[in-house]
């Protein structure tokens, strides 16, 4: 077999360097990952958010996955139409298949919403962290998966990229709440939102510490 001929043997190198920087460029650097001053820009504001109580959200979604009346997902309202309303960034975290271990190349997508939640101006922010699902199996297994799966990205965030917990929850809505009602059983619908809900409340004044009475002594000196 003959060897290949090179395209470019005859081109001149002034030509050739002109015909290489007009080339479109590869889908893997056309597609780099937002760095995480864009997604800070994304998270701001969120002035007067409502307050969404957490617990009982997730038990909403838990009884509206097991509802007959939302079986059909164009018949689905948003459950918490508030999020809907608020800054807030999707993101694609790879998982195992039906788990909620983190993939190891999802960990830069993570390290880079931290370094956005540490900006200054959304450290007096806290943020809710939202799992979703596409369309498929059980409704109310999808939920416990997301909520599983957002729980694991919120415990990476702070024992892994040390945020304070306070700033963060977590939230799993499963399939009920879909991107795309439409293609519910797209890869769309199948992603992890950031949301700032507001800012950290005013922590109320510690009391002042109250001096404790003097031991009284028994003759011997204390070691």
């Amino acid at each position: 077999m003959r060897p290949a001929r090179c395209l470019f043997r005859n081109v001149p190198p002034l030509a050739l360097l002109i015909v290489l920087a007009a080339a479109p460029a590869s889908p893997a650097l056309a597609q780099a990952p937002a760095p995480a001053e864009n997604l800070a820009d994304q998270l701001a504001g969120s002035e007067g958010a409502p307050e969404l109580d957490v617990a009982a959200l997730r038990q909403q979604a838990a009884e509206r996955s097991k509802s007959r009346a939302t079986a059909a997902p164009a018949s689905r309202p948003p459950l918490v139409p508030e999020l809907l309303k608020l800054p807030q960034v999707s993101l694609e975290v790879l998982f195992d298949p039906d788990s909620s271990i983190i993939r190891p190349g999802s960990y830069g997508t993570l390290g880079r919403v931290a370094d956005a939640l540490t900006q200054p101006a959304l450290l007096p922010y806290r943020f809710l962290i939202v799992g979703h699902t596409e369309t498929g199996g059980r409704r109310d297994h999808n939920v416990i998966v997301s909520q599983r799966r957002a729980d694991a990205i919120r415990d990476a965030l702070v024992t892994t990229f040390k945020l304070s917990p306070k700033r963060l929850q977590s939230l799993g809505l499963g399939e009920e709440q879909l991107r795309d009602a439409a293609k519910p059983a797209a890869p769309a619908n199948r992603r992890i939102q950031i949301v700032n809900v507001g800012k950290m409340p005013a922590d109320a004044p510690a009391p002042p510490p109250q001096a404790k009475p003097a031991a009284k002594s028994k003759g011997r000196p204390q070691r």
